[in-house]
């Protein structure tokens, strides 16, 4: 709807400057490069207009799909995690963020730290693994 209102309101100037044109006097020659000139800068605001809304809707593409990425590496670590002997996955939370994984939480073992670390680590796509999990002995 913005590029409606921008159209008409281009229209509108281009329309005024013409009629502007033809009060002058001067040649209609001299008239018509005016309103080539104007129709030609119109053409590039456009252009631009248009470039700039394009280049943002790709950004929020690229946002979205690095968000899925996310919540798909965030799944997969989880389930890794649980496959692991001895490690509770319940006591473990995992976030995503640009592919680095940051592991938070308890487990009653340095191993079973380090296994959660290993497990994030074999995940595709994890470019980093962020460990912040505490050890807690069983009491």
């Amino acid at each position: 709807m913005t590029l409606s209102k921008n159209t008409l309101i281009t229209l509108s100037i281009f329309a005024a400057l013409g009629l502007a044109a033809c009060d002058k006097p001067g040649t209609a020659q001299q008239a018509g490069k005016k309103l080539d000139q104007v129709a030609s800068d119109t053409e590039k605001k456009i252009g631009q207009t248009v470039d700039k809304a394009e280049n943002k809707i790709s950004e929020q593409g690229t946002k979205t799909a690095q968000a899925w990425d996310d919540t798909e590496i965030t799944a997969k670590v989880k389930t890794e995690i649980f496959r692991e002997p001895g490690v509770s996955s319940m006591q473990i939370s995992v976030d995503t963020k640009n592919g680095v994984v940051t592991l938070t939480g308890t487990v009653d073992t340095k191993a079973n730290s380090d296994k959660a670390k290993m497990s994030a680590m074999a995940v595709n796509g994890v470019k980093d693994v962020i460990n912040q999990l505490v050890i807690t002995p069983p009491k």
